[in-house]
């Protein structure tokens, strides 16, 4: 077989036809990433191998065409058939011949990756999960052409028949969709020639909810299975092509003729019953999710919350299933898997107009979702399933972020728990307002809220699971703190946060000092340099080891929680009272008075020094339960602005103690996927430079080294002859 392989790779190195193939391949592959990937900015390279497929219905045809019609137009097949070397050996043999041919220029795009990385974050799994993909795909395509090959000695057909097939296999989609758009039998027997859809499996090109496409790449291990046992099925019958000529009318023959034909039967059955045991297994077992931010990836929180029902959940979408968007289905078979009570059924809009009608009286859009089971239901609009932003220098909007998970697993929260918490935002002393991040984290956690003024109310409303004042400029009255405190006293649960202000606030700090600790006025300055960011008062605080502060405590997890204020902790044990501190500073940090100008971050005398902290959790342990403060002493740590400079952990925070506020053993409120990555910044000189070499000098290159080893042999031909 070394002997074929060799012989073979050479031929197609002395002669026009490899240098052709290689160079044709790599002047369209450039062509196309010097568009998606220094025009446009793309990280991914898959976009330029989508279009290059086009290309194989050229190039493989002029790569096959001859490998084995040649042997039988100048009868050197008789050669193979009495060879010593198996005809499976020497059939593999010209195969790997041509798949070197293939993958030459395909390592070359390989660097490519690594090449963008300088002008960008490039993610490398997804890149090379397309190279995989480009590769099985064109090594398919080179199996089919070396079958064809082998069935005509006329070089002119077998290129035209692999023409036609590869076409044929690339349109296979479209075929099936003419036949039917909502499959039967011959669609699914179509589908066994589907080359194409079998790539978008680890490929794909999803629109969102904009109208914007993006690539989405997954390693499925089922396309692989397909890929390689096309490429065995295509090598197996070019074999016995070879050696049906071998047969002629005899007993003897005729049996082995027999024998070759049941055992083609057998391998063809095998490859069908492999590929369907693999498209049979769960797909998070086959599908491996290397997006660069796990777009299709489960989290733990909803693995916990779907594997503890206990109740049917019908999970519609409101669109037709071959209309639906790509990451939203993939994300609900994910959630299929995970659970037997999970049903996820797809709703045509053109059959059943009127369906959403039992659930909203609003008009949803398609691609929405309805979650119900016996309880409730709740609908999802599709538009609420990305997160987008306006770009007001062009007024067009762009999606940032997906929320299928999130959305999703908080539905199936709501729609299977017995009773709703209720959360009381107190106004009425100038209170801050939570961004939308903040209040969407409370609805993910299945919370009803509600604003209210305690001057119209004799006590904190009997419902409150908690009560939230965020910040008051303003002093609470007397009467007011009082029922704050009547509420702690009596098994309640308060969320408080501080911000600086002039006047001093003794009737709110006197809810503080009902717990037993003091705010300390002024705002703290980290000196610790690992302790804060571009300035001392924006506190990367310590995150101390609590359940409220799970998921936060791993190496590079901040939270930021700037212009903060510091509350005291008493050291030694109170009775009946639990401290547990959730952000603290370094002992190098100092207190600054507001009461003077600040003109240095470094200890001055009257600062206090720390370390300091500035998130607590206070319980107090009563006949009627227990009492429960948090204290926050920087309101503009739940802002959406500090929030993005540490990545979402500020609303992670947030979020964890809006579970356990609701009772949730697992949050239920998983923050929003980042929908993609920056695009690239590449100067145009080196785009220029790129297109120059790549879509011109190499290929020129290949093309005339391969023309003039061509015009050597025939001049060392006929001066031999």
């Amino acid at each position: 077989m070394g002997a074929v392989f060799k012989k073979e790779f050479m031929s197609y190195l002395h002669s026009v036809t490899g240098w052709l193939f290689m160079a044709l391949t790599i002047c369209f592959f450039a062509m196309y990433s010097s568009v998606y990937n220094f025009t446009y900015g793309t990280p991914y390279i898959a976009y330029a191998f989508d279009a290059v497929l086009i290309v194989f219905f050229i190039t493989v045809p002029l790569l096959s065409m001859r490998v084995m019609a040649d042997e039988r137009r100048h009868r050197t097949d008789q050669l193979l058939i009495t060879s010593p070397v198996g005809v499976g050996k020497i059939v593999l043999g010209k195969y790997l011949a041509m798949a070197a041919i293939f993958m030459t220029p395909l390592l070359l795009f390989s660097a490519l990756p690594f090449f963008l990385s300088s002008y960008g974050t490039v993610p490398m799994a997804e890149n090379f999960v397309a190279i995989l993909a480009f590769a099985l795909y064109g090594l398919a395509a080179i199996a089919v052409g070396l079958f064809l090959s082998s069935l005509t000695e006329n070089v002119v057909i077998a290129a035209v028949l692999t023409f036609v097939v590869l076409f044929l296999t690339y349109m296979m989609q479209g075929i099936e969709s003419l036949i039917s758009t909502t499959g039967n039998t011959v669609t699914k027997f179509l589908g066994i020639f589907d080359f194409y859809s079998h790539y978008s499996s680890m490929i794909s090109s999803v629109s969102d909810v904009t109208g914007n496409s993006r690539l989405t790449t997954v390693f499925d291990l089922t396309s692989i299975v397909y890929f390689i046992s096309v490429i065995m099925l295509m090598l197996f019958l070019t074999t016995q092509s070879v050696q049906k000529r071998r047969y002629t009318i005899s007993v003897k023959n005729f049996a082995i003729g027999a024998y070759s034909s049941i055992a083609t039967v057998v391998v063809l059955a095998l490859t069908i019953g492999v590929n369907l045991a693999a498209g049979a297994l769960p797909s998070n077992y086959t599908s491996v999710d290397v997006t660069a931010n796990k777009l299709y990836g489960i989290t733990e929180q909803t693995r916990a919350v779907v594997k503890g029902l206990t109740q049917d959940v019908t999970i519609y979408v409101y669109a037709a299933k071959e209309n639906a968007d790509g990451v939203l289905a993939q994300t609900l078979d994910r959630y299929q898997e995970l659970s037997k009570y999970i049903q996820v059924t797809y709703v045509d809009p053109l059959q059943d107009p009127n369906f959403t009608d039992k659930y909203t009286t609003d008009d949803i859009s398609q691609n929405s979702i309805i979650v119900e089971t016996d309880k409730r239901s709740k609908v999802i609009d599709y538009y609420d399933l990305y997160e987008m932003q306006m770009d007001y220098a062009t007024y067009s909007q762009s999606v940032t972020g997906y929320d299928g998970e999130g959305q999703i697993t908080s539905a199936i929260s709501y729609c299977t728990s017995d009773d709703m918490p209720k959360v009381y935002f107190i106004a009425g002393h100038n209170e801050y307002v939570f961004d939308n991040g903040f209040i969407t984290a409370i609805e993910k956690e299945n919370i009803d809220y509600e604003t209210i003024s305690l001057i119209e109310y004799d006590a904190i409303p009997e419902d409150a699971q908690c009560i939230i004042v965020h910040a008051p400029e303003n002093d609470f009255s007397e009467d007011d703190a009082d029922k704050v405190i009547a509420y702690l006293n009596n098994g309640g649960m308060v969320l408080m946060t501080t911000e600086y202000v002039q006047e001093t606030q003794p009737n709110y700090e006197r809810i503080l000092s009902e717990f037993g600790m003091t705010l300390q006025r002024g705002m703290v300055a980290e000196n610790n340099t690992a302790g804060y960011y571009q300035m001392p008062f924006y506190l990367l605080p310590n995150i101390e080891t609590a359940e409220e502060t799970s998921g936060l405590t791993g190496a590079h997890r901040y939270v930021m929680a700037p212009f903060s204020q510091s509350v005291t902790v008493p050291e030694n044990s109170v009775e009946n009272m639990t401290y547990t501190k959730l952000l603290t500073t370094s002992a190098q940090a100092v207190l600054k008075s507001g009461e003077k100008q600040v003109t240095t971050y470094e200890k001055e005398e009257g600062d206090l020094e720390g370390p300091f902290c500035v998130g607590v959790k206070a319980q107090k342990e009563l006949d009627s339960g227990v009492g429960t403060l948090y204290v926050f002493t920087s309101a503009q740590m739940f802002t959406d602005y500090y929030d993005s400079a540490v990545a979402g952990n500020n609303k992670q925070l947030f979020t964890n103690i809006m579970g356990t506020i609701a009772g949730h053993e697992v949050s239920v409120s998983i923050p929003v996927k980042s929908y993609g990555l920056e695009l690239l910044t590449i100067p145009a000189r080196t785009a220029y430079l790129y297109r120059a070499v790549f879509m011109v000098i190499v290929p020129l290159g290949f093309l005339a080294l391969g023309l003039a080893i061509w015009l050597l042999r025939v001049r060392n031909k006929k001066c031999a002859g």
